[in-house]
């Protein structure tokens, strides 16, 4: 079985990584991983500390020569800025003498802000101050994901073929408009390249623009990206149980990035407004005898399980939380009326977290692959794979 975990504050020393289960023999680097991360800190919108930060990674455990062994991977990736918060995130106590004086960096914050974790945090540990609360529930946690997923996509690409690819849709209510064209993984460069994350050139100037008028109002947006899986075998998930869905999984895999507010796989909500006749996949054989389909409105899912066609899920994100026009609040060491505590932060965060949602669905991917054709090494996979393909009869290919 697959797992991870992660491990880190956002201004701590590092982030932490850890995931168990990987077979042996993936080819795996620190390029490759840091790579990944760098494709995290683009997009337009972004704030101050993607220009700063360099994610460098250090590769501790699992992999020799550029390949796993089997046992558990752990990576960890630098926080550039420690030197500056050593003093006040240092794992060890302070001689009363050498605290810190609280204020600048080191001010309790009080103030907790509407939409982020602050006031909840507070409450459920016991905190008078939020900023233990912030820096676990801080995207920068998603970081080490991205690292993960990283690993992950090499697995999938050199076990099953498995490729992902992610774009954005729209931001602030602005984006493609239904004239949206389905990126394929050769795209993934192109995509990079856009500071919106998509191929539609106008769309891309309108999102800027309207990522600018956002910013100049002093407020933050949210938008809806896509994430898709192309090569994924029929066969992953299962309908006899409700937790091992795979539909199920991914849903909540992507409903656990930070921000995220709402998930639909393939055409989603838009079916609830179909007639049944036109909401399905019809069916028909090929040329090669091969079923073939005439849509993908599940996208690629159907009864908790892929059904060989291209995974798709799209992912709703609320505006960032840390709104430079403040919005109302209590301070919890007054009681009274106040304006929320504004930490540094992005005007739009879209297309980053495509970027993180390619990495959820290829760890989801990766854990539920494994389930099905299981092996400790990365031949072993590829056998087990080939060998469940070959199984079907010839006319259920």
């Amino acid at each position: 079985m697959l797992r991870w975990q992660t491990a880190g504050e956002s201004h701590g020393e590092a982030l932490v990584a850890m995931m168990e289960g990987l077979p042996a023999g993936v080819a795996v680097s620190t390029k490759d991983i840091e790579s990944a991360l760098a494709r995290r800190r683009l997009g337009y919108g972004r704030g101050a500390r993607m220009g700063f930060e360099q994610d460098k990674v250090r590769l501790l455990t699992g992999v020799r020569h550029g390949r796993t062994l089997g046992s558990p991977v752990a990576i960890e990736i630098g926080n550039t800025e420690w030197p500056k918060w050593e003093r006040i995130m240092r794992v060890d106590e302070l001689p009363t003498d050498q605290e810190p004086p609280a204020t600048g960096r080191n001010a309790p914050l009080t103030r907790p802000r509407p939409g982020h974790a602050d006031l909840t945090g507070m409450r459920k540990y016991g905190f008078t101050d939020a900023r233990p609360v912030l820096e676990r529930s801080s995207a920068r946690e998603t970081a080490s994901r991205v690292a993960l997923g990283s690993v992950a996509a090499d697995f999938l690409q050199q076990a099953l073929g498995i490729r992902t690819v992610s774009h954005v849709i729209s931001i602030a209510g602005v984006g493609l408009e239904g004239h949206e064209v389905t990126p394929g993984p050769e795209d993934g460069p192109a995509l990079d390249a856009s500071p919106v994350r998509t191929l539609d050139k106008d769309a891309e100037k309108r999102m800027m623009a309207r990522i600018d008028q956002i910013k100049k109002d002093g407020d933050t947006a949210g938008g809806v990206f896509e994430v898709i899986a192309y090569g994924v075998p029929a066969g992953l998930g299962t309908y006899v149980e409700d937790d091992r869905r795979l539909d199920a999984a991914l849903a909540g895999a992507f409903m656990g990035i930070q921000a995220i507010k709402g998930v639909e796989i393939g055409d989603g909500f838009s079916e609830a407004g179909r007639p049944g006749s036109q909401a399905h996949d019809e069916m028909e054989p090929g040329p090669d005898g091969v079923i073939r389909r005439l849509s993908n409105h599940a996208g690629g899912l159907e009864g908790g399980t892929s059904n060989g066609q291209p995974i798709r899920v799209r992912a709703a994100m609320k505006p960032i939380s840390s709104v430079p026009r403040a919005l109302r609040t209590v301070d919890v060491a007054t009681g009274l009326p106040a304006q929320a505590i504004h930490q540094r932060s992005d005007v739009t965060a879209v297309p980053a977290a495509a970027v993180i949602g390619e990495a959820m669905m290829n760890l989801t991917l990766a854990r539920f692959a494994l389930e099905k054709f299981g092996g400790d090494s990365l031949d072993e996979v590829r056998r087990n794979a080939q060998a469940y393909l070959q199984s079907w009869p010839e006319h259920l290919r």
